[in-house]
């Protein structure tokens, strides 16, 4: 742990009456707010604030190893607890290496306040040391942004970023203290006072649009909910509201990347994640129903495939927090402006006050059970003890034997094919629980991601899994994990291939491999020692269990090198510029597959 000794706030709060520096004030107002963690790095333009820092101990400090990597644990820190996480990077390339993060958040709805140290305002526009235009830099890049000019804004600016970065559809906001504003006199405003806003979120739904919405979902034979992340930032009272209109209509359930575990992975009305690896059935469901409603969910080219044939037949609904969403992508029958969460609840008021029968869906589930037949996501593995082990393999043992424990696992993961083997074969059937980079699509966001996890739920078990490419993107951050002694797992699918890279290339370039295989690799079970944790290997199937359960059994960081077979595709998939109905298949139920779609054809 870090052992910089620091002052109580009793004996902080005890020092004889002054004016406080602006630096006090960015501590004072983030305890104010009820930031407990700060995930940051220093520099020159921001130690006035460390020194702030240093002497107060209601907010910690996680020292990470690069400023990207402090934005990606501060977005799974929010994404893991729904509070605002907090970042504090320096001037200069301090506030540039943040960017990405930044974006990310912005792309995945994260609510993050990001406090960036900046030169004195005396020296803007100077080229000074350090110095980078890094409001304009990130401002297509966040929610909002501020330069603090004036010392008496900075109070007001502060609780007014909270507020942005939580309200409506979340996001990242930036604020940009130069150093003279940390360094000189200035107010508190214990008060509290922040600007109005002029265009408040709309929360609640109009009565008229759920009116016609619950209309429509009446008189639907093969209807769809179609979820997203807004439910899961709604809060969990959306969850839990989504499981009562599901269990009210009998509807069919799908869910993006970003919605998985706000509707239970495991139950029988949940047809698997949908889109460009989603499920058969998820995706022939979403091109064939009749009623499609999306609750939280932004229509993005992972998901629709080709727009123009995205549901064709189905009368849209969509509601949504963000009015920027409706009709941005798909041209919808009915918008729903307002919180998700009570969007659901007042769905669920007007179902009950309309006294229509509900559908009868029995054709609709039979045919949805004919397409779930194909196991879309089955392969086989050679049970061999001396058998590669396949990543499909690897990542549902991994679920399975946590399963087991019983524990309350967090699982964080970087991008490519691993990503969508854990969304395929890990289950999740509580909100919070998966972090995932869905939008930007950021390699290396797993790792720090994971340290995010472990430091806002110490006693949870948090697993990255991760390919090898992602993770050598921020594998400096395993320092940070050794530092605060998190117990953080890193289960690596090792193909030695950028996987999803090879797999396009496999499949749209004729097979001609450039720069996505791994030469030269560094040995994960010595590097996980070099860093003070545990590493353990993987090489066939007689060996994966008993790595698990160790890696599992550990109390301390564990790095598990899991090699799997190199030359696997992620399967189901809809090629670039394809319809849901357009999808390939792995070669063990292409066959089935056409059978059976052809004998539904009548119904969809």
């Amino acid at each position: 742990m870090d052992a910089t000794p620091q002052m109580t706030d009793a004996a902080y709060d005890a020092k004889p009456t002054r004016t406080l520096n602006g630096a006090e004030v960015v501590m004072r107002v983030l305890s104010e707010l009820g930031c407990e963690v700060v995930f940051g790095y220093p520099g020159g333009a921001v130690l006035p604030i460390y020194d702030a820092l240093f002497q107060q101990s209601a907010v910690r400090h996680i020292l990470v190893r690069h400023e990207q990597a402090a934005v990606h644990a501060a977005e799974a820190y929010a994404r893991s607890t729904g509070k605002v996480g907090v970042v504090l990077v320096t001037s200069g390339p301090g506030a540039t290496n943040a960017v990405t993060g930044l974006l990310d958040a912005l792309m995945d709805s994260i609510p993050l306040v990001c406090l960036s140290g900046q030169v004195p305002t005396h020296l803007i526009g100077n080229d000074a040391f350090q110095e980078a235009d890094t409001t304009g830099i990130t401002r297509p890049v966040t929610k909002h942004n501020y330069l603090v000019k004036r010392a008496e804004d900075l109070a007001p600016v502060l609780r007014e970023a909270f507020e942005i970065a939580r309200s409506g559809r979340p996001g990242p906001v930036l604020v940009d203290l130069p150093k003279d504003i940390t360094v000189g006199p200035a107010p508190l405003n214990p008060e509290g006072k922040r600007r109005e806003r002029a265009h408040p979120p709309r929360l609640d739904p109009e009565r008229e649009a759920i009116r016609a919405a619950v209309r429509a979902m009446k008189a639907a034979r093969r209807p769809l909910l179609y979820t997203g992340g807004g439910v899961i930032n709604s809060g969990p009272q959306a969850s839990t509201a989504l499981r009562q209109l599901a269990d009210m209509t009998g509807f069919p359930v799908t869910s993006t990347l970003m919605g998985l575990g706000a509707y239970p992975t495991t139950d029988r009305q949940f047809l698997g994640m949908l889109g460009m690896h989603g499920s058969y059935e998820a995706n022939l469901a979403t091109h064939g129903c009749d009623v499609l409603v999306a609750l939280g969910a932004r229509f993005d080219d992972r998901v629709t495939g080709r727009t123009n044939a995205f549901s064709p037949h189905s009368f849209k609904i969509h509601a949504d927090i963000d009015p920027a969403q409706i009709n941005k992508i798909i041209h919808v029958d009915v918008p729903v402006l307002g919180d998700v969460g009570r969007t659901i609840e007042a769905m669920i008021a007007e179902w009950r006050d309309i006294p229509d029968e509900a559908p009868n869906l029995d054709a609709w589930w039979r045919q949805i059970e004919a397409w779930r037949a194909i196991d879309s996501f089955g392969f086989r593995q050679d049970t061999a003890p001396s058998a590669i082990i396949r990543p499909q393999h690897a990542v549902r043992r991994l679920y399975e034997i946590v399963r087991e424990s019983g524990r309350d696992a967090f699982v964080s993961t970087e991008v490519g094919q691993h990503q969508m083997w854990a969304a395929q074969h890990f289950q999740f059937d509580k909100p919070n629980r998966w972090l995932t980079s869905g939008g930007l699509g950021t390699m290396g966001y797993g790792l720090p991601a994971a340290v995010g996890a472990q430091v806002a739920n110490p006693d949870a078990l948090v697993i990255d899994i991760a390919g090898e490419a992602s993770t050598l993107m921020n594998i400096q951050e395993l320092g940070t994990i050794a530092q605060y002694r998190l117990p953080v797992k890193l289960f690596i699918l090792n193909n030695r291939y950028m996987g999803m890279v090879r797999q396009w290339q496999e499949l749209l370039h004729g097979s001609r491999y450039s720069q996505s295989y791994s030469e030269a690799l560094p040995d994960f079970v010595r590097l996980a020692e070099a860093f003070q944790g545990k590493g353990l290997r993987a090489t066939h199937v007689g060996e994966l269990d008993a790595v698990i359960r160790e890696m599992l059994a550990h109390d301390g960081p564990v790095v598990a090198d899991i090699c799997v077979a190199q030359d696997e595709n992620c399967y189901p998939m809809i090629p670039s510029g394809a319809a849901h109905n357009e999808m390939l298949l792995g070669p063990e139920q292409q066959a089935q597959a056409a059978s059976v779609t052809q004998a539904g054809m009548a119904l969809v």
